[in-house]
């Protein structure tokens, strides 16, 4: 069953998460670039999602990336640390495993985001459950879609088997991590997709050295 027509965001609330981005990036960005970001965000979530209470919390996360992302590439923050974006179909299984396993394993040295470009409503069960298996915390993620400003803000761009190629952009370094589609699979079978998507993540952080 397709999702229903997307409501209008809630003003009020949606006003208030404006003004908390607005107060934390005073002096990078407009109150309102941060209020036409933030509506988009939950417009694009609320596509997706067929129950809304949380709709506001998440779309006010996504924008907060989309911000760090928009201020790397305006040469606004002082990080130096590599960037590196995972895609897969749906943000529900394998760009969610390899992110996690990524940002566990490599910590502060990688910032890194993962998005999909036919977003699911919520990560795969059992890929929470293989994740947590090997000591990898998937509390708070939720499929995320892909926006240009993180594509953007990215030093290496690896897709996952998603078909639709994702926006390309001069200087990124793109991969392919082949993958099959570990969704409704028994876990048995998602522990072996995490096993082997870990294998190119060892991969991964020796060639960056982090």
């Amino acid at each position: 069953m397709s999702p229903s027509p997307s409501p209008p965001p809630p003003d009020e609330r949606l006003a208030a998460g404006a003004a908390r981005l607005s107060t934390r990036y005073a002096g990078r960005f407009a109150p309102e670039t941060v209020l036409r970001l933030l509506a988009d965000s939950y417009t694009r979530l609320a596509e997706h999602a067929r129950i809304r209470t949380h709709l506001i919390v998440l779309a006010e996360r996504l924008t907060a990336e989309r911000l760090e992302a928009l201020a790397h590439t305006q040469g606004l923050t002082n990080g130096g640390r590599v960037r590196v974006l995972f895609v897969c179909s749906h943000n529900a299984d394998r760009s969610q495993m390899a992110a996690a396993l990524l940002a566990h394993r490599a910590g502060d040295a990688v910032t890194v985001s993962s998005a999909g470009t036919h977003l699911t409503e919520d990560v795969e069960p059992f890929v929470a459950q293989a994740l947590t298996e090997a000591g990898v915390d998937l509390i708070d993620a939720y499929p995320e879609p892909l926006t240009e400003e993180v594509v953007e803000a990215s030093d290496i761009v690896i897709t996952m088997g998603c078909g639709d190629p994702c926006p390309v952009m001069p200087g990124r370094r793109y991969l392919d991590w082949p993958a099959p589609d570990p969704d409704g699979a028994p876990i048995s079978l998602v522990r072996d997709a995490r096993d082997a998507i870990d294998t190119r993540i060892t991969e991964l952080i020796a060639e960056l050295g982090a």
